[in-house]
């Protein structure tokens, strides 16, 4: 590759992060909660002034909530979050004047004398700014815009040379830059990939009436439409169509936009009015078949970009950052390379299976309500309805939905490392 100008003297870091979104923010940022002495750099292509505004909003699972406790920012952002206090799930067709409710997530999970809702929606604009101040501040160094342009492995260390012309050295490099990410096929790593034909609508929307917390999974034959409440007498919107569907709604004006919406969002709280910009985003499966190389690992989308039927995405990513710290902290303490084989393979047996397991979930969820099937229709709406009325199966469920079922990471449970 040729370079605009000669390579500088390598700066040296422990860990170099390529990707300065939530997953490679939220990474550095636990590195240096967990021991100030690890060296870190984070790399990323647009400025770091532009964070706050990002007009998106995301779902936070409560393990999340509890992670950036952990991590000494959800004071500052949570006032600006909306907890999401109740999930309705309906499953019909379009042309269906109403939509019966067959499965019901109520306000709170219990443990002991706390409560929690399951998960928050947060606005990108408050989120990702609180990350990255909170990291420079731990002294996290950033090198951006720039972007990791290829990497070079030896025994002792990886060296990466940037689109600018500088050159870093690290004993491990994460890649942290999407789910097509360059970095993992320069690692030589495939992917399990299939497109699903559809694309996600993601908008924002005003109305009349307020939400009361109230988060909607409607079931329709070209995919999921879902309601997420923002602060106010706001809804974020997660709209599945086919992705020739999709980029007509997008490409339209305003009126035939609202219009469609209407026959998906109904009437239930009053007018409603689009409230920042629409895009479309493909989506599809893909896994990533190993998350780590010698000096190199895989987080976030870069390793498993799943479909946002089940809101589990991001979360997945925070669960990769929640693990990799452990294993990365936990080994410098002890005097062990953090990029050596042996520790990166702890990461690995964590994180992959979960990954996996929660792709072919996501797969077989999308394959069985995207659909117009009358048949298939009777047998999953039995299904949610079993599952409304079993407390068991049901606390499982907002378990799962909160990140908190199973065996997980210290900040997962709000203790640091």
């Amino acid at each position: 590759m040729v370079m605009n100008k000669a390579p500088e003297t390598d700066a040296m870091y422990d860990v170099a992060i390529a990707g300065g979104g939530y997953v490679g923010l939220s990474l550095a940022l636990a590195l240096k909660t967990g021991d100030a002495g690890l060296k870190v750099v984070v790399v990323d292509p647009k400025p770091m002034n532009v964070l706050d505004k990002d007009p998106r909003a995301s779902a936070i699972a409560a393990a999340a909530c509890r992670m950036l406790d952990s991590l000494g920012i959800w004071e500052q952002i949570r006032d600006g979050a909306q907890p999401i206090n109740e999930m309705i799930v309906t499953d019909s067709k379009l042309r269906d004047v109403v939509r019966p409710v067959f499965l019901t997530f109520g306000a709170e999970r219990k443990e002991g004398d706390e409560s929690e809702p399951f998960a928050h929606m947060v606005p990108n604009g408050l989120m990702l700014p609180a990350l990255y101040e909170k990291a420079q501040a731990l002294g996290v160094d950033f090198e951006a815009p720039d972007t990791a342009a290829s990497f070079a492995t030896s025994g002792s260390g990886v060296r990466i040379t940037l689109a600018s012309g500088k050159a870093l050295s690290a004993k491990l490099l994460v890649a942290a830059d999407g789910v097509r990410s360059r970095l993992r096929d320069l690692a030589g790593i495939r992917t399990v990939h299939w497109d699903y034909g559809q694309s996600g609508i993601v908008t924002t929307v005003s109305h009349e009436r307020p939400h009361n917390g109230r988060a909607e999974e409607h079931f329709l034959p070209a995919g999921p439409f879902a309601i997420l409440p923002l602060p106010g007498n706001r809804s974020s919107l997660v709209w599945t169509e086919r992705t020739e569907d999709a980029k007509r709604l997008v490409a339209s004006d305003d009126f035939t936009f609202e219009i469609e919406l209407e026959r998906r969002f109904g009437h239930h709280l009053g007018k409603i009015e689009l409230g920042g910009p629409r895009n479309a985003y493909p989506l599809g499966l893909t896994l990533a078949r190993d998350f780590v190389r010698p000096r190199f690992a895989l987080a976030g989308d870069a390793a498993h970009g799943i479909h946002p039927i089940a809101g589990q995405g991001l979360n997945m990513g925070f669960k990769d950052v929640a693990a990799l710290a452990e294993v990365l902290v936990e080994a410098h303490r002890l005097g062990q390379d953090v990029g050596a084989m042996d520790v990166l393979e702890r990461y690995q047996r964590w994180r992959r299976f979960d990954a996996f397991q929660m792709g072919v979930v996501t797969d077989v969820l999308n394959r069985l309500f995207s659909n117009d099937n009358d048949v298939l229709r009777a047998a999953r709406d039995f299904g949610l309805g079993l599952v409304d009325r079993m407390p068991f199966l049901k606390s499982r469920f907002i378990s799962e939905a909160a990140g908190l079922a199973g065996p997980a990471p210290r900040l997962l449970s709000g203790q640091s490392i």
